[in-house]
C-alpha cells in the first residue's frame, strides 16, 4: 500500500494523462461517450483506495487540492469569460442558461421537501445535514468541480459520507447525458417539436469559430510565467483576504457563522478577482491557455476527491438518489417548458443545461455533438456557470438549510 503522497500524486496524474490521451483514440471515444471522463476521473483513484493500492488516510493532498488548485481554477476559469461574446449568442441562449440555473437552485430544495416528506430521517443534523451535503450537488450543478469542491470545504459536509452524493452527482447527471447526446442526433425532429428556426445555430457556429481563432496565439515564456504569476499572486491575496474577512466576521458573528469561514471568502475573492479580470486586457491570457490551464487544476481536484471516495457505500443512500432524480426532473421539465414557450433551439436547451450541471468537462462534448465547431460555445457558457456557481450554490444551500 502506497501512502507517500508525492507517488500518490504520480499516480494520479498517470491516470489523468491516460483519461486525455485515449479520450480521441477511435476505439476509446465511444466508450467516453457512455462512461463521461469525469466519472473515470473519480472512478479510478477510488479503486485504488478500495483494493489497497494506495492510502490516504495521512495525505496532505487534500489540503493542496482546495488551498491551491481550487482558487487558481477559479480565477483562471472566470478570467476567460467574454461577456460581449455571450451577449452576442442571443437572447435565447442566455435565458435557456438562466433557466438550466434557476431549475438547480429551486430544485433543490422543493426535492428535499418531497422526499422529507416520506423519509424525515433524511434531513439530518450537524455535520450531517443532508443541506450541507446537497450544497456541494448545487455547486456541481450549477458551476463545476470547482465549486462542488468550494461547497464542501464551506459548509463542513461529513466527508465519510460525501461518497454517496458523489454518486448522486455522477449518476443523476449522466442519465440525462445520455438523453441530451440522443436529442442531439434527432435535434432536428426536436426544433420542430419545440418550433424553433435553428438556423441561428449556423450563424452562431462561423461566430464562435471565428472568435476562437483570434483569440489562439503561440504562447512564448514570458506568457506562461504572467500567467501563472498572476494565478499565484491571486491565490495568495485569496488567502490575505479570507483570512482578514473571515476573522472579522467570526468576531462579529460568532465562529460557526457562514460568514466566518476563511475559506468562504476565498471562493468569492476567487470568483470576484478573475470576473473584474475579465474586463481588462488580463482576459488576453485565455489566447495562451488560461482555461485550459483552469481544466488540468480541476481534473487535478477531481482526482483527489476521488480519493475520498468508497465504491462500497454507493447504494448506502437511496434518499439521496431519489433527492438528486426530482431534482434533475424538475431542472428539464423547466427547461422544456420555457424552450417550448420561447421557441428556443434544442441547442440552447442541452447546452444551456449541460453548462450549469457538466460544466466545461461536458459541455464541450454536449455542443460538439451539434456541430464540432460548436464545442466552444459550449466552454464560454460553461465558464459563466463556474462564475454563477459559488453564489447559485450559496441561495440553494440557504434554502435548503430552510427545509431541513
Amino acid at each position: 500500500m502506497i501512502t507517500d503522497d508525492r507517488i500518490i500524486l504520480g499516480l494520479l496524474g498517470l491516470v489523468l494523462a491516460f483519461v486525455f490521451v485515449t479520450r480521441d483514440r477511435p476505439g476509446w471515444q465511444k466508450f467516453y461517450t457512455f462512461v463521461p471522463i469525469i466519472l473515470v476521473c473519480y472512478l479510478v483513484p477510488s479503486l485504488m483506495v478500495t483494493f489497497g493500492l494506495i492510502d490516504v488516510s495521512e495525505s496532505n493532498l487534500w489540503t493542496v487540492a482546495k488551498d491551491f488548485f481550487l482558487p487558481a481554477a477559479l480565477f483562471l476559469m472566470t478570467l476567460s469569460i467574454d461577456l460581449k461574446g455571450i451577449l452576442g449568442l442571443g437572447s435565447k441562449a442566455m435565458i435557456m442558461f438562466l433557466t438550466a440555473t434557476l431549475g438547480i437552485v429551486i430544485g433543490g430544495p422543493l426535492a428535499l421537501y418531497i422526499v422529507a416528506q416520506f423519509d424525515p430521517s433524511i434531513i439530518g443534523t450537524g455535520q450531517d445535514a443532508a443541506w450541507r451535503g446537497l450544497a456541494t450537488l448545487a455547486g456541481s450543478w450549477i458551476g463545476g468541480g470547482a465549486n462542488q469542491t468550494a461547497m464542501l470545504e464551506v459548509y463542513g459536509y461529513n466527508i465519510e459520507k460525501y461518497s454517496a452524493l458523489i454518486a448522486v452527482d455522477i449518476i443523476v447527471a449522466n442519465i440525462w447525458m445520455i438523453f441530451l447526446l440522443y436529442g442531439a442526433g434527432a435535434s432536428e425532429k426536436v426544433d420542430r417539436w419545440l418550433g424553433a428556426d435553428s438556423s441561428a445555430i449556423d450563424r452562431l457556429r462561423d461566430k464562435m469559430a471565428d472568435y476562437t481563432s483570434s483569440v489562439e496565439r503561440v504562447a512564448t515564456a514570458n506568457d506562461y510565467v504572467l500567467l501563472f504569476g498572476a494565478t499565484l499572486a491571486v491565490v495568495g491575496l485569496c488567502h490575505l483576504a479570507g483570512t482578514m474577512l473571515g476573522g472579522f466576521f467570526a468576531n462579529l458573528q460568532g465562529e460557526e457563522a457562514t460568514l466566518a469561514s476563511s475559506f468562504f471568502w476565498v471562493v468569492v475573492v476567487a470568483t470576484t478577482l478573475g470576473l473584474a479580470a475579465s474586463f481588462t486586457r488580463a482576459r488576453n491570457l485565455e489566447g495562451v491557455g488560461a482555461s485550459k490551464f483552469g481544466t488540468l487544476f480541476i481534473f487535478l481536484l477531481v482526482a483527489i476527491i476521488g480519493t475520498k471516495m468508497d465504491v462500497t457505500q454507493l447504494g448506502d443512500a437511496p434518499g439521496f438518489m431519489a433527492v438528486g432524480l426530482i431534482w434533475m426532473l424538475f431542472h428539464v421539465i423547466l427547461l422544456l417548458l420555457v424552450a417550448k414557450l420561447i421557441k428556443a433551439p434544442f441547442f440552447f436547451v442541452a447546452v444551456g443545461s449541460k453548462a450549469n450541471v457538466g460544466g466545461a468537462a461536458s459541455a464541450p462534448v454536449v455542443a460538439a455533438a451539434f456541430h464540432p465547431a460548436l464545442a466552444p460555445v459550449g466552454v464560454l457558457l460553461a465558464v459563466l456557470g463556474y462564475a454563477l456557481g459559488t453564489y447559485g450554490a450559496i441561495l440553494c444551500a440557504q434554502m435548503m438549510a430552510a427545509v431541513g
